[in-house]
C-alpha cells in the first residue's frame, strides 16, 4: 500500500514546480524531477515508484547498487554525486546518466568501460559555479576546456550542465549561481559547443527547486522533499 505522504509529496512537488515554470514564462513539460534517493530504502522507493515516479537519483555507488536490482527495471537511475576514477567501471548499463563529472580522467574511464560494453550514456559537467572549496566540479574558467576533451569521445554524450550552490536557509540566496550557470551555458554556445551539448540544466534541490525552475532549470533533484528527512 502506497504511503499517502509520499503520494501527496509528489502531487505537491509536480504542483510547485509547474507553478514556477509558469511564473518564468515557462512550459511546466520542460522540467522534470528526479527522485533522489540516497539513505532511503528500497521498499520506500517502491512506493514513490508505484506513485508514478520513473527516474531517480543515487550519490554512493555501493548504495545504488544493492538497490537497482531489487526495483523494476524500468526503472531510469540517474548517478548525480562525486564520482572516483576507481568507480567509473560501476557506472554503464547500471545508470542512464551521470550529472557529476568534473575531470577529463573520470569523462575517459567511463568511455572506456562504455566502449568495452558497446553503449552510450549521457553525462553532464558539474561546474562549481560558487568557487566553494568544499563543492566538487570544474571552475567556470576551465569549463570549456574539458568541454573540448570530452566531446571527442564517442561513447558519452555530453547533454548539459550541473551545479550545486552553496548551502543557505534562504532559497532566494541560490538564484545567483543558478542565474550564473545559465548564463555560463549561453557563454559556452556562443564559444562554439554544440547546443545539442547543452540541453539539459540540472539545478535546484528539494530548498531551492523553485528557484532553479524560475532560472531555467530542465532537471530538478528532489529527496527530502518527497521522502521526508533522512535519519
Amino acid at each position: 500500500m502506497q504511503d499517502i505522504n509520499i503520494v501527496e509529496r509528489i502531487k505537491r512537488v509536480r504542483r510547485e514546480i509547474s507553478a514556477a515554470a509558469v511564473r518564468a514564462g515557462r512550459k511546466p513539460g520542460e522540467v522534470r524531477f528526479i527522485a533522489v534517493t540516497k539513505g532511503i530504502q528500497p521498499a520506500r522507493i517502491r512506493e514513490a515508484y508505484d506513485a508514478g515516479l520513473r527516474e531517480f537519483g543515487e550519490n554512493y555507488i555501493q548504495e545504488a547498487i544493492g538497490k537497482i536490482d531489487l526495483l523494476p527495471s524500468d526503472v531510469k537511475w540517474h548517478f548525480i554525486g562525486r564520482l572516483q576514477t576507481n568507480k567509473a567501471k560501476y557506472i554503464p548499463g547500471r545508470f542512464i546518466a551521470v550529472h557529476s563529472v568534473e575531470r577529463d580522467d573520470i569523462a575517459q574511464q567511463l568511455q572506456m568501460v562504455c566502449e568495452k560494453k558497446g553503449i552510450k550514456m549521457d553525462i553532464m559537467i558539474q561546474v562549481n559555479v560558487s568557487g566553494e572549496k568544499s563543492k566538487s566540479g570544474v571552475t567556470t574558467e576551465n569549463t570549456l576546456n574539458l568541454f573540448n576533451n570530452v566531446l571527442k569521445y564517442n561513447n558519452i554524450v555530453v547533454s548539459g550542465l550541473m551545479t550545486i550552490p552553496p548551502y543557505s536557509d534562504d532559497a532566494e540566496s541560490s538564484r545567483v549561481y543558478f542565474r550564473a550557470l545559465r548564463n555560463l551555458r549561453d557563454d559556452l554556445v556562443h564559444a562554439g559547443v554544440p547546443e545539442k551539448c547543452l540541453g539539459e540544466l540540472s539545478m535546484g534541490m528539494s530548498g531551492d527547486f523553485e528557484i532553479a525552475v524560475e532560472e531555467g532549470a530542465t532537471v530538478v533533484r528532489i529527496g527530502t522533499a518527497i521522502f521526508g528527512s533522512r535519519g
